[in-house]
């Protein structure tokens, strides 16, 4: 309807069609982040409205609550994703939505920018995120179901403590891993110096180390008391 009626709205933004909001998978949204997008913007029809029986909107609501989750955990702005629910008739609300995130995506600048964040490392902790999009969708399924179809049970779910929980086993701890593993790559590392770089606490790295190891992702050289690749 937006495009019928000759609808104005801003120029700076990109469309892709999908057939279903619930097509648009995380890694696509992760993605788009670590090809240098400033912001993703999600439309999907109302709640309760989908015109397919697997309500697909209800997954895109969630997909886009857990990578608000994920690029605060980067040092994102969550602002940077959006999702938005209407019908085909309203152009005028789509156009005055996709307005409203442009002049936000403007007031937050370039992707990692007003973070403080480094591109380089950002886009590979994107990369590493990405690459986490097949496992986290699995536990999703199998692990975060919500009680019922509302915005506030979604709401609910995924600002809750068992979703800390679970976010905290199933991406923080194996993003820590991939940024150790990326690092040494660039060279060896004493566990000391791993913490110093990577931020993290020697508990955390000890921990993180053992199981790399036990996974023989990393190895210890005794001689030069430092880890490398394995």
């Amino acid at each position: 309807m937006a495009g019928v009626s000759r609808l104005q709205y801003s120029s700076e933004i990109r469309l892709v069609r999908v057939m279903c909001s619930g097509r648009v998978d995380l890694g696509f949204v992760l993605r788009a982040f670590r090809n240098g997008h400033d912001g993703v913007f999600i439309g999907g029809c109302k709640l309760g409205e989908c015109n397919y029986s697997t309500q697909g909107n209800w997954d895109a609501l969630g997909v886009t609550l857990f990578g608000r989750r994920i690029l605060a955990h980067l040092g994102l702005d969550p602002e940077r994703l959006r999702i938005a629910f209407m019908s085909g008739g309203d152009g005028n609300l789509l156009a005055e939505v996709v307005d409203d995130f442009s002049a936000k995506i403007r007031e937050l600048g370039p992707l990692g920018g007003s973070e403080g964040l480094d591109h380089e490392a950002l886009a590979a902790d994107l990369e590493v995120a990405e690459s986490l999009v097949p496992y986290l969708r699995l536990v999703e399924r199998e692990r975060l179901r919500v009680p019922e179809r509302t915005e506030a049970a979604y709401e609910a779910l995924f600002a809750g403590e068992e979703f800390d929980r679970l976010f905290g086993e199933i991406f923080v701890n194996r993003l820590a891993v991939g940024r150790i593993v990326r690092l040494l790559g660039a060279g060896s590392f004493s566990t000391a110096e791993i913490c110093e770089r990577l931020s993290l606490g020697p508990s955390e790295v000890s921990r993180h180390l053992i199981d790399s190891s036990r996974h023989g992702l990393v190895r210890y050289d005794v001689e030069a008391k430092r880890y490398r690749l394995a």
